[in-house]
């Protein structure tokens, strides 16, 4: 049958609306001869109500726990000799990041644009490839704090947030619930279609709770 799908009080990203807003009640929709919803709404303060798959959380990103180790290697500029570009911090090669534990895959810039501002693509090629350990010395901190949170300094605990901030915006990401099941499914079609055949004060009764 039909679940809430969300929490009262959990916040969730309308996709109509484009922001971030909080449920504020759950609405289920009730069929005589049933024990569970045929239907789930959830009011979250927008002038009406919405469905699950109207509304999406944030959840934890899986390709974040298989990071792995980046590298940075240099690859022959193919488009420009190194006597013609006296001015690049490495005449003759561009920087490729590689993210896969293969040597491929991964990060570049065109010809062009490294040829613009080679020194800040090297900058941005080395920070990148340090992108996994910084990311691992900010889940450090947040640990630490996590556990022995009591006597910090103000500046750590801040810090502490800013890392968990900051993290968040790289491992979550938007996904949608569960699809309504095939029982439930069939379960409103059939409330549906006895309340248009039967009389509505019997078979077609429904009442609606909010949680």
């Amino acid at each position: 049958m039909a679940r809430a799908q969300f929490q009262k009080g959990q916040k969730v990203w309308v996709e109509s609306v484009g922001a971030w807003t909080q449920v504020e009640k759950i609405n289920a929709v009730w069929a005589k001869g049933f024990d569970e919803p045929v239907r789930v709404t959830y009011d979250v303060g927008l002038g009406r109500e919405f469905t699950a798959a109207e509304l999406m959380c944030a959840v934890e990103d899986q390709a974040a726990a298989e990071i792995g180790q980046w590298r940075l290697l240099r690859a022959r500029n193919k488009w420009q000799a190194a006597e013609d570009v006296p001015h690049h911090p490495y005449p003759g090669t561009y920087p490729v990041v590689v993210t896969d534990p293969a040597d491929w895959g991964g990060w570049r810039v065109p010809g062009a644009e490294y040829d613009r501002s080679p020194d800040r693509i090297e900058f941005q090629a080395r920070l990148i490839c340090a992108a996994p350990e910084l990311m691992g010395l900010a889940r450090d901190l947040i640990d630490a704090v996590d556990r022995a949170p009591e006597g910090l300094p103000r500046e750590i605990t801040d810090l502490a947030a800013r890392a968990r901030d900051a993290v968040r915006q790289v491992t979550e990401i938007l996904a949608a619930p569960q699809d309504e099941s095939a029982v439930a499914r069939r379960a409103r079609e059939s409330a549906a279609a006895a309340a248009n055949s039967a009389d509505p004060g019997v078979a077609g009764e429904t009442r609606t709770q909010a949680a």
